[in-house]
């Protein structure tokens, strides 16, 4: 499974890199506009100098007609780089958008996905990943992660390559839920990514560890100090 940082705050970035090396960052213009940075070209291209040169940045265009969106996207690769995938919403000019992008190599992330058929049609127009949020659709009275698994299950059995990226969770039992059945990729906020992969009880278990050894054997040694 592709794990991804779902935020833009470069100290946030850097301290979750040197913890585990992560596939990329997620952005959108929420998330940029919580930086503080007027720029958001300028904060992007800081998270593109801040990750490896492997890692995929996902940004989001601000155009809303096709034309436009089209000339943004161009834009945003130009200066960002070949490993920019650009977010583009599934409205009806946004599907035109990614049509377009997609036959001209660039790698497009459809994303505002509230439903099956929307994803299935951004899959149709060429999208490589498909980006449902999964809270948000919770909030309006359906089960986020059932969508994000049935569109999972529609397109691949379309035998489109393009893959799910759940976005927007609340918790982490939502992340391991789409994880068991086979969804490909996440983007999880800091908050979240820390309590799904590192806990209290794992600490305080090594705290037991060492002090059961230090009752035994010596204050602050390690296996260096023995033969």
């Amino acid at each position: 499974m592709l794990i991804l940082i779902d935020d833009a705050d470069l100290t946030k970035i850097e301290e979750l890199y040197k913890q585990y090396p992560y596939d990329g960052v997620t952005t959108n213009p929420t998330i940029l506009s919580k930086t503080g940075n007027p720029n958001p070209m300028d904060q992007l291209k800081k998270i593109r100098a801040l990750i490896p040169e492997d890692s995929m940045l996902h940004a989001q265009v601000l155009s809303t007609e096709t034309d436009a969106m089209v000339k943004e996207a161009k834009h945003m690769v130009s200066v960002l780089g070949e490993n920019t995938y650009i977010k583009v919403p599934v409205t009806a000019n946004g599907l035109k958008a990614i049509s377009i992008l997609s036959k001209e190599g660039i790698h497009v992330t459809a994303t505002a996905i509230y439903g099956v058929m929307p994803a299935f049609m951004a899959a149709k127009a060429g999208a490589k990943f498909l980006a449902p949020y999964v809270n948000r659709l919770d909030n309006l009275g359906y089960d986020g992660v059932q969508i994000a698994k049935d569109i999972h299950t529609i397109v691949k059995a379309a035998g489109y390559e393009a893959e799910v990226l759940g976005a927007s969770f609340k918790n982490s039992q939502q992340v391991l839920d789409m994880g068991k059945f086979g969804i490909g990729s996440v983007t999880i906020n800091p908050d979240t990514l820390k309590a799904l992969a590192f806990n209290g009880v794992a600490e305080n278990a090594v705290k037991d560890f060492i002090h059961d050894f230090e009752g035994c054997c010596g204050e602050g040694k390690t296996m260096l100090d023995f033969e």
